[in-house]
């Protein structure tokens, strides 16, 4: 169990295993490890696992300030990790089809940061 914002949520963790390609692995570990934000974009992905959600929502429950939750779906989505239904406020994203795809590896990534939080 990871911990976010002072609020426990119990993170999806499927492990498949599968080749995955080396550039999606780079890709998922700068998203969700190496630049800023990382840790706000592992929220967002794991509620969007569960259900899908618009950036009001989202914001709410993650506990995020809207326009920066609008900032890391625009990265997500640039990145084809999120999809998206509908117009403008209406807008609810999810998981994209390539995200499915590769989920192994941000399950991946969830343990590796676990077992980091975990050694601290």
């Amino acid at each position: 169990m990871l911990q976010w914002g002072g609020k426990n949520q119990h993170l999806i963790v499927k492990t498949i295993k599968a080749k995955t390609n080396p550039e999606t692995k780079k890709l998922f570990w700068f998203l969700f490890v190496g630049s800023r934000g990382s840790d706000s974009r592992i929220r967002i992905m794991s509620v969007l696992r569960k259900r899908p959600g618009n950036t009001n929502q989202l914001s709410r429950e993650l506990g995020m300030d809207y326009k920066g939750t609008q900032h890391h779906i625009k990265i997500l989505k640039e990145n084809n990790l999120v999809k998206h239904v509908g117009k403008k406020y209406a807008r609810t994203y999810l998981v994209s089809v390539f995200f499915e795809a590769n989920e192994s590896v941000f399950d991946e990534i969830l343990i590796k940061l676990e077992m980091r939080i975990g050694n601290n």
